[in-house]
């Protein structure tokens, strides 16, 4: 016996192993039926042989009343006098075949017939074990199953979706008759449309250069300006300055005044020449933000073009890159037929094998059904013949027990109504040996009979 320290499986009271039986193993009327005292202190043995049977239904496709038939095959004499031992037996062989799993392997006949209190507990502490974890496990299945009905589904979906894709990649990629003379002028177009956009590239980076030049020159002129602007005002502080260290003699102030017109003039023709200077560099700069417009006009129209061009780009490699899924569908898909073809023969060739095997089958059921309804009219028979036999040896019985209280009665009166009475006896027991006799001969006869039949099965 498994003690519980070697136990790879907790073991748990009765009332636990009572509640989980009786939820999940037993029906309505056995489980209203079970309880404490059928397993502690002394376990009875028809209810741990009714747990046993049930759990044994929930995990094999073996009903209960199946553990009493015996196989019409085995040639048993008597079969109703071992139909309480087959039932046990079939239990037996069934838990020794099925107990392993649950981690118990030294299951014996004295577990079914005389449990004990911890054996049967450790037993049925192994079984509800393993009936958890097989509802564990079977949750997890149908869970996978769910997820693998998902992904058929996903899949079939990716499938219709790629149909529809190169349905139309097809529809886009193939130019209709009467359009291909307008796409071969969208095409050339869009080629002198290229070769005009790099001009203008070209142009625009020259304009740019000149653009960048005379914004130099013009930042120069101005820096000049500014200085020049500057010295004025010296020159304004300096003349307030000498004004006032001016002599009053008169040739002196003439030739100073000579002096200031003269610088006068070289100053206004100076101013002047600035001022068409400035008036240039504004011209130049307005025909310069002009040309930054257009420029950017220009730039924006390459942009919009550049963003369409790589619309088109990204609308090829996705026709590609579905072009190549489509591909690699069609290639699973043709492995798939291919697989799917040699399924179907072997499914019709194992059809073919089961159709002929059926046949087979229902041929020898036919001739086991005439055979089993002969070796029934036969058991018939022999059972009233028995049954015949059983009332005379009644009869007999009774008539010798009556014959033996005369004897006892008649003992002490008469010796020779004694003697009578023992010769009659002594008949009536040859004619028990008689049909005794007869009645084995009869036995032999029928299993010479079955004998004879049973290759013939």
């Amino acid at each position: 016996m498994a003690s519980a320290a070697v136990n790879t499986f907790p073991v748990y009271n009765a009332d636990e192993l009572i509640t989980f039986f009786r939820t999940e193993v037993l029906t309505e009327q056995e489980a209203q039926c079970l309880t404490k005292s059928d397993l502690v202190p002394q376990p009875k043995p028809e209810s741990v042989q009714t747990i046993y049977i049930r759990v044994l239904q929930l995990l094999y496709p073996f009903r209960p009343e199946c553990h009493s038939m015996i196989p019409l095959e085995e040639n048993i004499q008597n079969p109703e006098y071992h139909e309480a031992s087959t039932a046990i037996l079939s239990v037996y062989m069934r838990m020794c075949q099925f107990l392993p799993i649950c981690l118990v392997y030294d299951f014996s006949l004295s577990d079914l017939l005389m449990p004990k209190k911890q054996r049967t507990l450790t037993i049925l502490s192994a079984i509800m074990n393993f009936l958890h974890f097989r509802s564990r496990r079977m949750e997890v299945v149908a869970e996978k199953q769910s997820k693998f009905r998902a992904g058929t589904e996903r899949l079939q979906a990716y499938m219709r979706e790629n149909q529809e894709a190169e349905r139309k990649i097809k529809n886009l990629t193939t130019i209709p008759p009467e359009q291909q003379a307008e796409a071969s002028e969208l095409a050339a177009a869009l080629a002198e449309l290229q070769t005009a956009t790099a001009q203008e590239y070209k142009e625009v980076k020259s304009k740019n250069d000149s653009i960048a030049e005379w914004k130099a020159r013009i930042a120069e002129t101005t820096q000049k300006l500014a200085q020049m602007k500057v010295d004025v005002s010296n020159m304004k502080d300096t003349i307030t300055n000498l004004k006032s260290q001016i002599v009053e003699s008169p040739e002196e102030l003439k030739s100073q005044m000579e002096k200031m017109r003269e610088s006068v003039k070289t100053i206004k023709i100076s101013f002047e020449q600035t001022d068409d200077r400035v008036v240039e560099l504004q011209t130049m700069a307005q025909s310069v933000t002009h040309a930054e417009l257009e420029v950017q006009q220009t730039m924006s129209l390459l942009q919009d073009l550049e963003s369409s061009m790589s619309k088109c780009k990204q609308r090829h490699e996705a026709s590609q890159e579905l072009m190549t899924q489509i591909e690699n569908k069609q290639k699973e898909l043709k492995n798939q037929s291919v697989q799917e073809g040699q399924l179907k023969r072997a499914l019709r060739m194992k059809l073919d094998k089961e159709s002929q095997q059926n046949i087979r089958r229902q041929k020898r059921r036919e001739m086991k059904e005439h055979q089993v309804e002969d070796i029934l009219g036969h058991c018939n028979q022999i059972h009233q013949k028995r049954e015949e036999m059983a009332d005379k040896i009644e009869e007999i019985s009774r008539a010798t027990q009556q014959l033996k209280a005369k004897i006892k009665s008649l003992q002490e009166v008469c010796s020779r109504e004694t003697q009578k009475a023992q010769n009659l006896y002594d008949t009536v027991s040859a004619s028990m040996e008689d049909l005794h006799q007869r009645i084995q001969s009869n036995v032999l006869d029928v299993k010479q009979m079955m004998s004879k039949m049973a290759p013939d099965c």
